[in-house]
């Protein structure tokens, strides 16, 4: 299949929320004319091919994450980095130990609350005309199994997810945070900084007491504990990330689900498919579709260089509907053999939640589809979020017939 193209000159930002409603015709453009994008306004680079993003994610010399992964960030290094915004070897050593906490054992024990928690609110929704999926269900579950993991008290779970939903957000127009935003990441800070002291007092079976105990190798081989700023520095992460990630993947599975519905009716019949949707909905509707670098020497790409010192952004959206890497890319089907996408990036900074959000994920649909096997959408009743990181729906109002 070979794409059409546009007369009108290119044009992609990611903080016109016009283009963000529906980015795909301009990233199929940037494809299939533009592989190697300049953007004059904002000052940077862009790769939108799925070989080119997939490659750069390899490449943590020349695309460095030192500047962080937000295009507002990217004009300089980030100081006292967290995991995210640094490169190897100091990042490998530091993921290694952050692996020890948050293990496979330690996340799959999180199966059966998970059940039993998204059992709950959906219990409690079941006989409801109309609801908002994304308030009342996809947006409460993930704080409160990151809240169980790293030990914030349930009665205040709901609490930080307000505070972090609020720290995301973007005014039309803004491109950086405005004082609510900065007044929530204030709340977020204060709240975990005094949990992780408490920790440190007094541990308990937690992500939060694992990290504490943990050791860390330094450059010269001597190994030592992390302190209170560098365990803080995690939580915050895990914390923002494991709570957006899989609101917003849970916010596109109800709406991709009501405009496909017979996609939806397969997975009724065959629950055992929903595993694999979960993957064809991270692929076609990533919930983060671009992350920033920043370039550290001259690299080429289809005959074009790219100079050192460069704001570039990976656009793993678009990569996930290149035609050159997947048949039939803008078709949803939840049976699609997927061999990868790039949804959680790949390489050194391949998503550290991945395993948990794909868990959520599941999980959540399944008992989603056991209790309401159909619903529609009012389209113009959906809200997207508003922020320059992730992507999808702080609203979803799913109407049932009974």
């Amino acid at each position: 299949m070979t794409p059409t193209v546009g007369t009108e000159p290119i044009y992609y930002d990611p903080y016109d929320y016009v283009i963000d409603a529906n980015p795909h015709p301009v990233w199929q453009r940037m494809r299939e004319e533009q592989p190697v994008y300049y953007n004059e306004k904002f000052g940077f680079w862009a790769l939108s091919r799925f070989d080119d993003v997939w490659s750069a994610y390899l490449d943590t010399t020349t695309f460095s994450s030192s500047h962080g992964v937000e295009l507002r960030t990217l004009d300089a290094p980030i100081e006292n980095p967290p995991l995210i915004f640094m490169d190897p070897p100091q990042h490998d050593r530091v993921r290694k130990l952050v692996s020890r906490a948050f293990t496979p054992k330690r996340v799959s024990a999180l199966e059966e609350s998970i059940a039993a928690l998204a059992g709950e609110y959906l219990d409690a929704l079941v006989g409801e005309a109309s609801f908002d999926y994304v308030s009342d269900f996809a947006a409460l579950v993930p704080p409160m199994v990151i809240g169980e993991l790293l030990g914030v008290p349930e009665a205040d779970r709901n609490m930080v997810r307000l505070w972090v939903d609020e720290m995301f957000h973007l005014e039309d127009g803004e491109t950086e945070p405005g004082p609510q935003a900065l007044a929530a990441l204030g709340n977020v800070y204060g709240y975990l900084q005094g949990m992780v002291a408490e920790r440190r007092r007094s541990p308990q079976d937690d992500l939060v007491s694992a990290l504490l105990d943990a050791e860390v190798e330094d450059a010269d081989g001597t190994l030592r504990k992390l302190d209170d700023a560098e365990v803080l520095s995690f939580v915050v992460l895990l914390n923002g990330a494991g709570v957006e990630t899989v609101a917003r993947l849970l916010s596109w599975a109800a709406v991709l689900l009501a405009r496909n519905p017979d996609e939806r009716t397969r997975l009724v019949r065959d629950p055992a498919l929903v595993p694999n949707a979960i993957e064809e909905l991270l692929r076609y509707e990533a919930p983060s579709p671009v992350n920033g670098r920043w370039v550290t020497r001259p690299v080429e790409f289809h005959g074009i260089t790219i100079p050192a010192e460069s704001k570039i952004l990976l656009l793993n959206g678009s990569a996930n509907r290149d035609h050159r890497e997947f048949d039939d890319p803008d078709r949803f089907d939840v049976s699609r053999s997927i061999k990868r996408h790039i949804t959680f990036g790949y390489g050194t900074h391949f998503c550290l939640g991945a395993a948990l959000a794909r868990l959520e994920g599941r999980i959540a649909l399944a008992e989603t589809l056991a209790r309401i096997p159909t619903w529609e959408i009012d389209e113009s009743e959906v809200v997207m979020v508003r922020t320059g990181t992730v992507r999808g729906y702080s609203s979803v109002r799913i109407h049932i017939e009974h």
